[in-house]
């Protein structure tokens, strides 16, 4: 007998399934579903018992998603090792006071299983109930248990493919942080090849300072996403802070402010952007100021129902007058990031800020 001294554990493991108010499963739709017809039932209910109420993971017959946690039903199945049947539940002095016996649902039979994990603890039950009286034969019981079975083998897959993926996104972080670690070694060496170098040292050290910042994006993948999403506001307000300490910290007439709506984005995107708002960030620090002039350099994220936009825009010096700037442009359109927004399908727009002064170069993607 499972006494109530080992509910606080017993709730420990059920967040280790990490299966309350989950949303539904054909899996365990079609076993509730299997249950109702095998046992000639109307209903036939998959339960997890939580400290305070029992939610329905599948509810065959019942529009309800969950209970409070009174005695008499699923809360006391759960203290048990085996089945719990009550024939006629107005004959059970233990279950007359569950509001499912005593009020106007009127509940009369209920047989359910625990659903007992590896090491013991019972999560909840697969559990048939009438508005009739009945018996249920000892083949009847071995058959329910058998189907509680099922519903465990279910919940023990999802919970390996949980942790499998776990694994998966740990191990991407830890690439992630490794990659930023190698490209911080190639940039320290292009520096110092730079120093040495006659001549050339001026493109190692533009080569140094680009792949400090590729470096500088795959830091922040490994922080702020998993195998596959990015928190992309979380991660854009990071990465500027890492731009802004690396480029800017030298220069503190220069101000990086970062406006990011909320967004889930594909580690992909994520990563194409962040190479982009790098590039951009540069341009504009290295050329939006000359001879030191103070001013701030905004990043914005804009996200509506047709699109995503981002933008950043200085109030330096603009355009050179005979440039072309309702497309692209040579001088801060990049090659590099004329190819990224290529690669993820957008559209790079460069023009004059919304001051009237500066530049605003915007990427947008269309949904």
């Amino acid at each position: 007998m499972i006494t109530h001294e080992d509910d606080t554990e017993r709730l420990r493991v059920v967040r280790r399934y990490d299966i309350l108010d989950t949303p539904p499963d054909g899996s365990f739709d079609r076993i509730t579903a299997i249950a109702a017809r095998l046992f000639k039932v109307p209903i036939s209910i998959i339960s997890i018992v939580d400290h305070d109420r029992i939610w329905f993971k599948s509810h065959h017959g019942l529009d309800t998603t969950q209970v409070g946690r009174d005695p008499g039903l699923c809360a006391s199945a759960i203290l048990k090792d085996g089945p719990h049947i009550i024939p006629d539940a107005r004959l059970d002095v233990h279950a007359l006071t569950n509001p499912l016996i005593a009020g106007n649902f009127g509940l009369r039979f209920y047989a359910g299983v625990p659903l007992r994990t590896h090491d013991g603890f019972n999560l909840g039950t697969l559990c048939i109930i009438d508005k009739e009286p009945r018996e249920l034969s000892a083949e009847n019981i071995e058959t329910l248990r058998d189907l509680a079975s099922v519903v465990m083998d279910q919940l023990e897959l999802r919970i390996s493919a949980k942790n499998s993926l776990d694994t998966k996104e740990q191990l991407l972080k830890e690439i992630n942080h490794r990659i930023g670690n190698s490209l911080q070694l190639v940039s320290n060496s292009l520096t110092i090849q730079g120093i040495e170098s006659d001549g050339v040292g001026r493109h190692f050290e533009e080569a140094a300072e680009r792949v400090a910042r590729i470096g500088r994006v795959h830091h922040r993948l490994s922080g702020t996403g998993t195998l596959e999403t990015v928190d992309f506001k979380k991660y854009l307000i990071e990465l500027s802070e890492d731009i802004a300490h690396s480029l800017l910290s030298g220069n503190r007439a220069h101000e990086l402010i970062v406006e990011s709506d909320e967004a889930t984005l594909s580690s992909e995107m994520a990563t194409s952007l962040g190479l982009i708002v790098n590039e951009l960030v540069t341009n504009s620090a290295k050329y939006a100021y000359p001879d030191g002039q103070p001013g701030s350099i905004v990043v914005r994220f804009k996200v509506t129902d047709e699109q995503l936009e981002l933008s950043v825009e200085d109030a330096g010096k603009g355009l050179p007058e005979d440039s072309d700037n309702t497309k692209y442009i040579t001088g801060l359109g990049t090659k590099l990031i004329q190819s990224l927004v290529q690669n993820i399908e957008g559209e790079l727009l460069v023009g004059t800020g919304s001051n009237g002064r500066g530049v605003c170069s915007r990427i947008i993607l269309r949904k």
